[in-house]
């Protein structure tokens, strides 16, 4: 038997780990009880803050349902999905469209709605054209490619907040025509602050950050040998656009909605942004989109 001390607990904990089978898996928790022991002598963590950092992650892990997914708020917060992103980016064979945050609020089951269609139930202000070609990265047409799209209201809130879950709106499902061509209404939505009634909310205030979004639409487009785009389009008016307070905004995704002739429905602003898809690697499911609800337990739901 060996006397353990702050250090040598790193190479016994690496030791007793050192059969795992898949070797994925292996050096995912290698680097992490690493990367966590090293954290804990750095800012010599006490029991008391310890068990305080376990508590909080039990209320995080609590205040999930359904309808909330407090640890990609979480993970969102603290930068992480952010880096996340970067490097599926970055490990992509071509350039593709900048990537952002899929967020806590994507719905798997969205209507799927003709070109053109208004993805509010009952718009209360002024109707937007977005609209846009989605190409692979040589300039080529993607027919058939489809693009989620899904927002708040103008009012800043998601369907999951203002009805609970028990209906969708400001959501829509679309394929591109073609020529690989996309048009749809919606309104502009209005920025909005990630829940702060829970675990993350408090963590956020005792930080002293303000928890503010910019104004955005969400986009999830794919198509079949293309990697999957999960995106969002920024309105570069918004007062919040240098300080997402989860790093989602990209210079590339900023967009104005302004008269534009080349729009396919006149008497609207339009937004137009084209989107470009990377090749999916050979054996590459491309597939980066997950509905959270579906995370939950089944004896949860």
């Amino acid at each position: 038997m060996v006397d353990l001390d702050e250090f040598t607990v790193t190479d016994a904990t690496l030791e007793q780990m050192a059969g795992t089978a898949n070797p994925r898996l292996k050096q995912i928790m290698d680097a992490a009880v690493r990367h966590m022991h090293a954290f804990v002598r750095e800012v010599e963590l006490t029991p008391a803050e310890w068990i305080q950092g376990l508590r909080f992650l039990t209320a995080v892990g609590q205040a999930c349902t359904p309808l909330r997914q407090e640890f990609i708020l979480l993970s969102d917060v603290v930068g992480v999905s952010a880096v996340v992103n970067a490097l599926h980016d970055r490990k992509a064979k071509e350039l593709g469209s900048q990537s952002s945050l899929l967020g806590p609020f994507f719905r798997e089951g969205a209507p799927e709605l003709p070109l053109g269609a208004q993805i509010v139930e009952q718009p209360t202000v002024e109707e937007l054209v977005v609209h846009g070609q989605v190409t692979d990265t040589h300039g080529a047409p993607v027919p058939g490619a489809l693009i989620q799209v899904w927002q708040t209201s103008e009012r800043g809130l998601y369907d999951l907040q203002e009805r609970n879950g028990e209906s969708m709106d400001m959501r829509g499902n679309f394929r591109t025509d073609a020529t690989g061509h996309y048009f749809f209404r919606t309104v502009r939505p209005k920025g909005y602050s990630i829940p702060m009634d829970g675990p993350v909310g408090e963590l956020v205030h005792a930080q002293r950050r303000h928890g503010m979004r910019p104004s955005h639409i969400h986009m999830l487009i794919g198509a079949e040998r293309h990697r999957e785009l999960v995106t969002a389009l920024y309105f570069g008016d918004d007062d919040y656009i240098d300080s997402d307070t989860v790093f989602g905004v990209s210079g590339s995704l900023v967009v104005a909605a302004k008269d534009d002739p080349s729009s396919p429905m006149k008497g609207y602003r339009a937004v137009r942004y084209d989107f470009r898809l990377a090749k999916a690697e050979p054996g590459e499911s491309g597939r980066v989109g997950a509905d959270p609800t579906t995370f939950m337990p089944k004896a949860a739901e």
